[in-house]
Order: structure tokens, then C-alpha cells, then sequence
């Protein structure tokens, strides 16, 4: 596996509340490991979410026995919940914090997914870009309900409101997905402050085009600043 990830403040933002982490090599008993999380929340809150809750993962994952990555990710996630929770209810300045999760692990050609809120993770091929999670949002569940175009879906007033978070709920309600991978696909995991500016047939073109993830990393992030840079960006490639 080979891997690059980054986060930008983007244009408009005074301070960057998008985290990410990439490992190719072993954590715990995970064969690697790829997160993306979009804080939220006033003043440092959303900065202190996303970093805590990336933290507190990685953290959970190098000391758990578990071995099937869905069951390691479900734990993780549910630990990572709780104690935003007492953060958030211990300290004034982080009440009302959460944060968005999306986490891959790669093993036997075989990818793992979870994720709650509405970063996303893509599977990506030469002529084919597939988006594997489903954004928790309230415009996509009015999409899903039919009560909404999806192309109306950027420059819909409430696209910016999530229905599930880390650290908003007592319980932790994240999708999780495991899929067959095969050797020429791509991953990609970012926040919405790249897929809000940049639109899937551009991101497709400028993955494929470019041969490492870091180039094609950077490549996105110019992108989305370029339309804009309207909120923070985060951006993680994933080659085989």
C-alpha cells in the first residue's frame, strides 16, 4: 500500500478543523489504517474533536485483541463516542463538539469501511469513480426519500447539516462496508470541503492522471481552492 494525506485551511476558514491519518505499515492488528474526520463546533471545538477523535482511535486500535477490522472499527468508534461525550460535558469551551469519521483498512484485498457524518470514501478505476459511503446528512435524506433533486444538492441552504456525528449521541451510529478490491483500484477518503467544490468527473481525472498520491493529493486541493476553497479540505489517496 502506498499513501498520502493532507489538509488545507481553504480560503474563507480561520482555522482548520479537518484531520487526517495514514499509515501503510502494521498499527495493533491492523495491517494499516486511513482515517479522514471533520470537526465541529464553536471557537476550538471542531479543531479539538477531530484530533481527539483521530487520537483516541489509533490509540484504541494499537492496544485491541480483536482481529476482524469491522469489530475493531465498531469498539473504536463507540470508545472514541464516549469520551467526546465527557469532554464535552467536563469543559464549557467543547460543548456542542462532534465531528465526522471515515476510516479504511486494507487487508487481503479486501477493504473495510466505517464511517458516520458526511465525509465520504470513493473507490476509484480508470473510467469510474464509485462513492461507497452514504453522506449522514439531511440532504441526502431527502434525496433518498425522493423529496430532493440531487442536482439541486450544492446549493441547497441546509447542505451543511448532518444527522450523525461523533460526540453528538450517547450511542454511535456509524455504516460500515467491506468490499473485494481489485489491483488497479484507487481509494479515496476526503471531507465535504473538497466534494462541495470539485465535482466527482474532476476528482476522477486528476487521481488517474496522476501516479502517486501525493501529487494527486495536492492536485485536489489546489482544485477545491481554486473553485473557492470555501471550507477546510482533506484529502487521502490510496494506491495498491
Amino acid at each position: 500500500m502506498l499513501s498520502y494525506g493532507k489538509t488545507d485551511i481553504g480560503l474563507k476558514r480561520s482555522m482548520n478543523q479537518d484531520n487526517v491519518f495514514y499509515s501503510d505499515e502494521p498499527l495493533g492488528n491492523l495491517p494499516n489504517l486511513y482515517i479522514v474526520a471533520d470537526g465541529m463546533g464553536g471557537h476550538k471545538a471542531g479543531d479539538y474533536a477531530s484530533s481527539y477523535a483521530v487520537r483516541r482511535f489509533t490509540e484504541f486500535v494499537k492496544r485491541c485483541d480483536d482481529e476482524n477490522p469491522l469489530t475493531i472499527m465498531k469498539k473504536g468508534i463507540q470508545e472514541v463516542n464516549l469520551g467526546m461525550l465527557a469532554a464535552s460535558k467536563s469543559r464549557e469551551d467543547l460543548s456542542g463538539m462532534g465531528t465526522t469519521f471515515v476510516v479504511a483498512v486494507v487487508k487481503d484485498h479486501h477493504l473495510y469501511v466505517a464511517n458516520i457524518g458526511d465525509s465520504r470514501l470513493y473507490i476509484l478505476q480508470k473510467d469510474q469513480i464509485r462513492q461507497i459511503t452514504l453522506d449522514h446528512s439531511l440532504v441526502e435524506e431527502l434525496i433518498r426519500t425522493g423529496q430532493l433533486d440531487p442536482l439541486k444538492i450544492r446549493n441547497h441552504p441546509e447542505k451543511n447539516i448532518i444527522t450523525r456525528a461523533l460526540g453528538i449521541g450517547d450511542e454511535a451510529i456509524p455504516d460500515f462496508f467491506e468490499l473485494e478490491l481489485t489491483m488497479d483500484e484507487q481509494i479515496l477518503l476526503c471531507s465535504d470541503g473538497l466534494t462541495n467544490m470539485v465535482e466527482d468527473d474532476e476528482i476522477l481525472n486528476i487521481i488517474t492522471e496522476e501516479r502517486e498520491p501525493k501529487s494527486a493529493v495536492e492536485r485536489l486541493i489546489e482544485r477545491a481552492n481554486y473553485y473557492g476553497g470555501k471550507d477546510n479540505i482533506a484529502a487521502l489517496v490510496v494506491t495498491q
